[in-house]
């Protein structure tokens, strides 16, 4: 289905909203509580289709899982060793979350199963996940050019290793410690940068120890999981667009609240803070073991910057927005060591210099990352190229425009924020869906 945003310029964010739960504690949440001991209730689950995605896996894997309903989602969970055989291949969707965690998750079976995924997911890396879980053992092939489908060989004796990551990433490092559940020994993943650490915080919340020193993370093979209940906090990925869309417009007053402000997440917050947002953190609390706070922003001029290269992996899923913050900032902002948006749902360094242009903002993107100098900017004709981050940060972008904004190709918002277009007509975006 080919849904088209149509954003007219100007307006103000005000209010007080919710955006959907975590995406990838949701992710998580269904995983782990399917591999426990009892059951798992989960409430603020993300009812988007990526989440949906690995439902639908786990369930096709044997596991009894009742809902989503209004967020609530029961798993019965079937063990490390329960999981059952698929009789079909497992559509991830475009879920590279979902993908990249379960070939670690099956990688130990003992049967055989393949993952595979819509047009965008197929065209995607899957090499850096598969071949370190070969390294333990495994036996994982992939399509020509390392992508999906990816082809599991059950029955294989996992042994543990120690696996330094040439590029920080969370969902290879959360793969290979799911691996390392079902392997001999210990599985120790050490990464160059800091990245998000849901999975080993919600591995503790199972009763699974982990260990971590510096930058190196281990699990020991053979732990069982005892089920639990988790809270899946609001997602800052989606609350980014928000926070940027009410600091880029002067007269906004937006409130977003129980956002989950995990230290290895909140890159966003440090970036817009260095570029002068007006932005504060209120009603500290904890959540299923995660830290939430309520945000609220208030419109201001922004400075550009030159992003710390620290941040960078900690806001790997917000550049896209943070790149039209970069377009309504004065001076400009330089982004480096952001590789990793390459390999997205889309070329993200190329779809977004590309949409910034059409605008006629001055964006020259680089091999890792783009140089952005702020300043006024036209409406326009935007493709997403099906991309739900590329597509919601150029609806934001239309605060600030000369004139309308069109963008194209976006169905996939569904896959991660569903709602998205009621909720940011409610907090004053003007923007419709056809």
């Amino acid at each position: 289905m080919s849904v088209t945003f149509r954003i007219e310029p100007g307006g103000v964010l005000k209010g007080r909203i919710r955006v959907p739960g975590d995406k990838s504690i949701s992710h998580r949440a269904i995983m782990l509580g399917s591999i426990a001991e009892g059951t798992s209730r989960i409430t603020g689950f993300l009812e988007g289709e990526d989440a949906i995605a690995t439902i639908n896996a786990l369930r096709a894997l044997g596991v009894r899982i009742e809902g989503p309903a209004q967020g609530e989602v029961t798993v019965h969970g079937v063990g490390l060793r329960g999981l059952q055989a698929p009789r079909q291949p497992l559509d991830c969707g475009n879920a590279g979350t979902a993908m990249r965690l379960l070939a670690g998750l099956l990688a130990g079976q003992p049967f055989d199963c393949e993952l595979t995924g819509d047009e965008s997911l197929r065209s995607r890396p899957m090499k850096r996940v598969a071949e370190p879980l070969n390294a333990m053992g495994a036996r994982i092939e992939t399509a020509e050019g390392g992508r999906p489908p990816l082809r599991i060989h059950g029955g294989r004796k996992l042994t543990g290793v120690s696996y330094r990551m040439p590029v920080a990433s969370a969902q290879v490092k959360s793969a290979l410690l799911l691996a390392g559940l079902y392997a001999e020994g210990h599985t120790c993943v050490t990464e160059p940068a800091p990245t998000r650490d849901h999975t080993e915080r919600m591995l503790e919340a199972f009763g699974c120890a982990v260990e971590k020193q510096g930058g190196t993370v281990c699990v020991t093979g053979g732990a069982s999981l005892k089920a639990t209940a988790i809270e899946v906090p609001a997602d800052i990925s989606s609350a980014a667009f928000f926070m940027v869309g009410a600091a880029i417009a002067p007269g906004s007053d937006l409130t977003l609240e129980g956002v989950g402000v995990n230290p290895t997440r909140t890159g966003v917050i440090d970036i817009l803070r260095l570029m002068g947002a007006d932005l504060q953190l209120l009603n500290e609390r904890s959540a299923g073991g995660e830290p939430v706070a309520d945000i609220r922003v208030r419109g201001t001029e922004l400075h550009g910057v030159e992003v710390p290269r620290e941040l960078v992996p900690l806001a790997i899923d917000e550049f896209p927005v943070l790149f039209v913050a970069a377009a309504n900032a004065k001076g400009e902002t330089v982004v480096t060591g952001a590789e990793e948006l390459r390999v997205k749902e889309s070329d993200r360094i190329q779809v977004m210099a590309d949409g910034l242009r059409a605008l006629r903002v001055s964006a020259a993107p680089t091999p890792d990352g783009m140089r952005i100098h702020g300043g006024p900017y036209r409406g326009g004709e935007v493709d997403s190229r099906g991309d739900h981050r590329v597509a919601m940060a150029f609806a934001v972008a239309a605060l600030r425009a000369g004139a309308s904004i069109t963008v194209l190709d976006c169905a996939n918002v569904a896959t991660s924020f569903p709602g998205f277009v009621e909720l940011a007509r409610s907090t004053g975006l003007r923007i419709t869906a056809a």
